[in-house]
């Protein structure tokens, strides 16, 4: 019977375990690799092994360079990380590894094994296989620097301990429990840091404009200048990368695997969504800015520090929405046994706590994963700041599920306060949950490439946005979200909460659209200005205003992980609410579709194309009329 990976526990020796782990998987890769040049025995079987041992490094190194407490163990795993990327670039320009599998009778295999034929076939000519021995040698050293270059991005960003300081009278508005963990120095001050759980909250309920632009311009300079340079030779190396192998520029060799093609498709598709946006975003943001002017008569408009704020005062008076009276709902421990009760009810899991589980620090909780009487894995949730850790949310991997080898097993890593939640936080728990679901039931395939968040790039986003719908189901809140009195929160104020959360739609999607922009144009442009070219940019598409002297490229951190292709986010969006379009709004959990999805589009993994798998689902090629007309359609004003 398989079992979970063992563990070091909190005070175990993390950087003994990570080296024998890494070292044992690579030595045993070499061995694999040896045979598949050798031609000794099955090449597609070896190649699976081989694609298992190099998944499990990657795995550990990964999430372990950005969740352990120790920064001597982070270093170690950016370390091994490296050392795993020179063996795969090694391996991926191995000409006898190629001529193995290039020898495969393809029209011998089944779907499945001829899938992970044709596509490790294309991997390797992406790596340059077939180009000449100066040119390998280039590329490899190109892909090595990228790599360092990705590390030190996010390091930078992660490793920055930013401060703004701020007067104590700056906090009125702020909620008591918030007030609380931050008291005063003797001058009478307040230090508040970069995460979220300090920034968010600040930014949406104080009424001082001027302490705002303070923790917003702290805020908006993570990795600041650092990143600037890291980040121009990244772009460099990653452009002469694609040309070396014919490609145009790196957002064209990035799209030839993602569903939307080609890299000018990234830009067609980035102009339509902001002109698709375009009338919802003037109208939502002037109604922000008319409301704030009631106020601030001479504001010139709604800035990125004033934006959440604004919001929060149109919701409240607009619709009847006070975030405040919201997230007295919202228990940090409540929400995430109701995220595990509803989705456990939705796909048929099971979430077993594991009280004595071993991991590398006190705050994770780990459940086993179970599907009737199958066991999938293990999962790990990871979720409250700490210095050195990774500042966003994620799903990381620790271990890729394959049918008779090994359990899935995920982590969660996100930022969430240990007390109560802004309806965002929960909103943002179940889009993160929705990778790991996805991991967990994708992890039973027989081959390595199939399994977890495997499919194509702009497709991984799509289930997680659209289980996203389950955190504004009435019947979903009212579960979990109970006050202190043990009140379940009101169905009018989840309507209301509905309405409130429309209004800005399209001002987020033109948000989202100059992200993206950033994305796939600087990478496409490699402008020698990187400030002034995001400015352009911002105001191009984005109509919130920019706070002067800052730079958002050096902490977006996605310029890493997602490079020229951000865009997917969006992309994705128009796929889910095609996707959610098949459910009953009004029985978010009736078996019969529930079930089909969980076993259409979640457990197939990467074993077929996306595009493939919606169209199974929905019974007919995806489309954006779901997403257009929820653009189009204005919000009802509730008071």
């Amino acid at each position: 019977m398989l079992k979970p990976l063992v563990l070091p526990d909190v005070a175990g020796d993390w950087s003994t375990w990570l080296s024998t782990r890494c070292g044992d998987g690579l030595a045993e890769a070499a061995v694999l690799r040896g045979r598949l040049a050798g031609a000794e025995g099955p090449a597609l079987e070896i190649w699976n092994e081989l694609q298992i041992q190099l998944a499990n490094v990657f795995a550990v190194t990964s999430l372990v360079a950005q969740v352990h407490p120790d920064a001597s163990v982070r270093a170690l795993a950016e370390e091994l990380e490296v050392e795993a990327n020179d063996f795969r670039t090694d391996l991926m320009q191995d000409a006898g590894v190629h001529t193995s599998l290039k020898a495969v009778p393809g029209a011998e295999l089944d779907v499945d094994a001829r899938r992970v034929w044709e596509l490790s076939l294309r991997d390797f000519r992406r790596a340059g296989v077939d180009r000449d021995q100066a040119t390998r040698a280039r590329l490899a050293e190109l892909q090595a620097r990228e790599l360092d270059l990705g590390q030190a991005f996010g390091r930078n960003i992660r490793d920055d301990d930013r401060t703004a300081t701020v007067p104590v009278a700056a906090l009125a508005g702020l909620p008591e429990d918030w007030i609380a963990v931050h008291p005063a120095d003797d001058q009478g001050n307040v230090t508040l840091t970069t995460d979220y759980p300090d920034v968010v909250p600040f930014l949406t309920y104080a009424a001082d404009a001027e302490a705002r632009r303070t923790v917003s311009h702290a805020f908006l300079n993570r990795g600041w200048p650092a990143n600037d340079e890291v980040l121009g030779e990244l772009l460099r190396v990653r452009h002469e990368h694609a040309r070396l192998l014919g490609f145009d520029d790196w957002p064209s060799f990035d799209a030839e695997v993602k569903m939307i093609g080609s890299g000018p498709a990234i830009g067609d598709f980035i102009d339509q969504v902001a002109a698709d946006a375009r009338t919802s975003a003037e109208r939502d943001i002037e109604v922000l800015v008319q409301r704030a002017r009631r106020d601030e008569p001479t504001l010139a408009g709604i800035d990125a520090s004033s934006s959440r704020y604004w919001s929060e005062v149109v919701g409240r008076e607009r619709f009847g929405v006070d975030a405040q009276q919201v997230r007295q709902y919202f228990d940090f421990t409540k929400v995430r046994q109701g995220l595990l009760d509803a989705t456990g009810r939705l796909f048929g899991l099971t979430w077993t706590p594991v009280a004595d589980a071993p991991s590398w620090h006190g705050d994770v909780t780990s459940y086993d994963v179970g599907l009737g009487d199958e066991v999938l894995g293990r999962i790990h949730l990871d979720l409250h700041p700490r210095e050195g850790k990774y500042s966003h949310a994620a799903q990381f991997d620790l271990v890729p599920g394959v049918a008779g080898v090994q359990l899935a097993e995920g982590v969660l890593v996100c930022n969430f306060p240990r007390g109560l939640m802004e309806h965002d936080d929960v909103v943002t728990l179940f889009h993160e949950f929705g990778h790991l679901v996805h991991h967990m039931l994708a992890g039973r395939h027989e081959w390595v490439r199939f399994s977890g968040v495997a499919t194509e790039w702009d497709f991984v986003e799509a289930p997680s946005q659209m289980l996203e719908e389950w955190a504004w189901d009435v019947d979903v809140l009212q579960g979990f979200a109970h006050n202190d009195a043990g009140a379940a929160i009101p169905a009018a104020l989840v309507h209301r909460m509905r309405a409130a959360e429309e209004f800005g739609k399209g001002i987020r999607a033109r948000t989202q659209t100059f992200y993206a922009a950033v994305s796939y144009r600087l990478h496409l442009e490699r402008p020698d200005d990187i400030t002034a070219r995001v400015a352009q940019l911002h105001e191009r598409y984005n109509p919130i205003l920019p706070i002067p002297d800052t730079h958002f490229h050096a902490g977006f951190g996605h310029l890493d992980g997602y490079s020229s292709g951000y865009y997917t986010y969006k992309w994705s969006l128009v796929i889910a609410k095609d996707l959610f379009s098949a459910f009953d709004p009004e029985d978010l959990f009736a078996p019969d579709v529930a079930a089909r999805y969980r076993d259409t589009i979640l457990a197939p993994g990467g074993s077929r194309d996306a595009a493939d798998l919606v169209e199974a689902f929905l019974g007919r090629p995806y489309d954006s009329a779901a997403f257009k007309a929820w653009l189009d359609t204005a919000p009802e004003e509730v008071r």
